[in-house]
């Protein structure tokens, strides 16, 4: 019998995705677990890994289109099972597989089909008498024919300009990858001048939205206007912090950053105070055994937040190689599902731009975020006596469903003592 295989919900909350590449193509025989495609979604790339065994029987989403989650998008044969027999069946199951008859299905598993199904309009486009009109009619039809909907749609959007780009895709085709890095197309003055009304001061640029940022600012919003939030802040001195850093990376092949000292002392103050160790769910307050953690992280047009795993469990260096391979593969595409989901808390760090102080949104579901500042020398009293001490500003952005003033307020106390105390986050 055969298996249709679905446009995956790869990230929480995602209702459309877009295949970047095949991984696989018909014939190649399909492990459980088996990375068999790249998806792109409005935050990041991720890898989708098959979930069923079997021969792949044929696609039926090129690379580059968008389509809804639940989509049917590939046909895995069973084992004995012919690949014209599981596409066969993967019809009458419902899924849009390109018949002899269906040009338009041919044309969604071969760009090249869209061509041959087209080539009596170009042949009537180009007969004598239709001059340089017909032909540049041609050449329109064509580049529409060769980029994806999802990049016609980007290009629609951002004002680019598709006739002089070369298609990495099938058979030429455009695809989202390449308008990487392409220039904006100039708009007719006659346009401009339709679409806006005179500016009495200076020029300006407009930037069209990104998916990635039409995303955050929607997720944002949401935090904003429907988790309770609430603000504390702490100074946390960290001068003994930074010599056992220093002791640490005298020994150790890869540095270890304050970021990663502070993820550890925010997994250790959660043993410390676990009832804050939960979400808001519709039905109840989850709490969690293990500590997991999301770790912000900036990327060009916006960030992402990878899940580090298990933080209480492992060893500052554990944690601190897992940090650094997510944000590098968060930076390229090249994360995972699972890796952006899951924990129930945020860590913002913006020390290394120099800010002291500032306050973090909330990423859903987590219930908290702690915002870390750069560490700097002020004065402090010790002892009835005036001193200097590097010290660190952070602030905690918590959920009054899930985290009362109290319970957030014994939680970040916690924090404190284990960053002021730093032996203890090795122990």
């Amino acid at each position: 019998m055969a298996i249709v295989i679905r446009m995956p919900e790869v990230l929480t909350g995602a209702t459309e995705a877009a295949l970047q590449s095949w991984l696989v193509k018909p014939g190649d025989t399909i492990a459980v677990g088996q990375t068999i495609a790249e998806v792109e979604t409005e935050k990041a790339t991720v890898e989708y890994q098959a979930e069923e065994a079997g021969t792949l029987a044929g696609v039926l989403i090129e690379t580059g289109v968008q389509v809804d989650v639940g989509t049917p998008i590939a046909v895995l044969a069973e084992a004995g099972e012919s690949a014209d027999a599981a596409l066969a069946a993967a019809g009458k199951l419902g899924a849009a597989v390109p018949t002899e008859n269906s040009e338009d299905s041919a044309a969604a598993v071969d760009p090249a089909a869209a061509v041959k199904a087209d080539a009596p309009a170009n042949a009537a486009a180009n007969a004598p008498g239709d001059g340089v009109a017909a032909g540049a009619a041609t050449a329109t039809d064509q580049s529409r024919r060769f980029a994806s909907p999802l990049v016609r749609r980007l290009a629609r959007e951002r004002g680019l300009d598709l006739s002089a780009v070369t298609g990495s895709g099938p058979s030429g085709r455009i695809v989202r990858r390449d308008l990487d890095g392409l220039a904006v197309a100039p708009t007719a003055p006659a346009a401009q001048a339709s679409a806006a009304p005179a500016v009495p001061t200076g020029g300006f640029t407009d930037v069209p939205h990104t998916g990635m940022r039409r995303a955050i600012a929607r997720r944002l919003t949401e935090s904003k206007s429907t988790i309770p939030h609430y603000y504390l802040s702490a100074d946390c001195r960290v001068d003994a912090l930074l010599e056992l850093r220093k002791t640490v990376n005298e020994f150790g092949t890869d540095k270890v950053s304050v970021n990663d000292f502070v993820v550890k002392a925010v997994a250790g103050a959660f043993r410390d105070v676990p009832e804050a160790n939960a979400i808001w769910t519709d039905t109840a307050i989850r709490r969690f055994d293990d500590v997991d953690i999301a770790i912000a992280v900036a990327i060009e047009g916006g960030l992402i937040t990878p899940v580090v795993r298990a933080v209480d469990k492992r060893s500052l260096s554990e944690v601190s190689a897992d940090i650094r391979q997510l944000a590098e593969r968060g930076r390229t595409g090249g994360l995972k599902q699972h890796e952006l989901e899951g924990g129930s808390f945020s860590v913002s760090n913006l020390g290394m731009y120099g800010t002291t102080e500032f306050s973090a949104i909330i990423n859903p579901p987590h219930s908290g975020i702690l915002a870390v500042g750069a560490a700097t020398q002020r004065p402090v009293v010790v002892d009835d006596e005036l001193n200097v001490a590097t010290v660190m500003t952070v602030t905690l952005s918590a959920d009054h469903r899930v985290l009362d003033g109290a319970l957030a307020a014994q939680w970040l106390a916690a924090f404190v003592k284990r960053i002021e105390n730093p032996v203890s986050i090795l122990v």
